[in-house]
């Protein structure tokens, strides 16, 4: 069974939703302290997939994800590029994904090349909502046919039932127009929002790296595991939810993909 560990530390408050999301998807999964993982960094290279769950890691003190990323950096560039290197499923979710793009992991290096020595300084951002608040809202989403992303593959679904629920305050995707340019023509490009709440350039809500494998997303997946938490269950297709929600399909793929790339069985 492929091993999953999620990444937590002063703050985070949706590391439990994803390590039940990796459970249900078939993995064994637990949290580790972003401190107790500095202290062990060969707990990473044991992991078969990891994950950097949302919430307010230190308080979001001098800017959201800030503090967090700046010690992965110092401490864990090593250990997390050679996760890179092997093709190791990474997720970042909402905050996690602030991290992600902080530490160096996305959009990371171009198809082919390896990855850096030393971490990479940052391109993407993730900046206040263009209404200036915080939304906590259930978001239609548009999944990029061309992307390269394992995580999201097979996502389809109508604008009922391909949702995810967003909650944040700096979620608008942000970057140069080369940059923006380079990922849609590179597919890194993952997920997009049907209604651009927040303003996001190309309404992007996620993106991956050339691999395919390292996804970083402003929506929760993790919070849509069962058909119940749908704001419109009730009215959904009897047959649809005989099925995955798209949030357990999400990580399904990704459980699926490093079980390919270890041979050990998904159960």
């Amino acid at each position: 069974m492929p091993t999953a560990l999620v990444i937590r530390t002063a703050g985070t408050n949706c590391d439990e939703e994803l390590v039940r999301a990796f459970t249900l998807a078939g993995a064994s999964a637990e949290t580790v302290h972003v401190d107790r993982l500095i202290a062990e960094p060969s707990r990473l290279a044991s992991a078969d997939l990891i994950g950097l769950p949302g919430g307010f890691s230190y308080g979001d003190d001098i800017a959201s994800g800030r503090i967090l990323a700046m010690k992965l950096r110092e401490r864990l560039w090593g250990p997390l590029r050679d996760a890179g290197e092997r093709g190791t499923p990474i997720i970042g979710v909402c905050n996690g994904f602030q991290v992600l793009v902080q530490v160096g992991l996305l959009p990371g290096p171009p198809a082919g090349e390896p990855w850096p020595d030393a971490p990479p300084r940052q391109t993407v951002s993730l900046a206040a909502n263009a209404s200036a608040g915080f939304v906590d809202t259930w978001t239609p989403m548009l999944v990029e046919p061309g992307s390269a992303c394992v995580w999201t593959r097979g996502l389809a679904g109508d604008a009922d039932v391909l949702r995810f629920p967003s909650a944040h305050g700096e979620g608008r995707f942000v970057a140069p127009p080369g940059v923006i340019a380079d990922l849609e023509r590179t597919g890194r490009v993952a997920l997009r929002y049907a209604d651009n709440f927040n303003g996001s350039a190309g309404a992007i809500a996620g993106i991956c790296d050339a691999s395919g494998r390292i996804l970083g997303l402003m929506p929760h997946p993790e919070r849509y595991l069962d058909w119940s938490r749908h704001p419109f269950f009730p009215r959904l297709d009897a047959g649809t939810k005989r099925g995955q929600t798209p949030g357990l399909k999400l990580f399904r793929n990704a459980v699926e993909a490093a079980t390919e790339a270890g041979a050990r069985p998904v159960h």
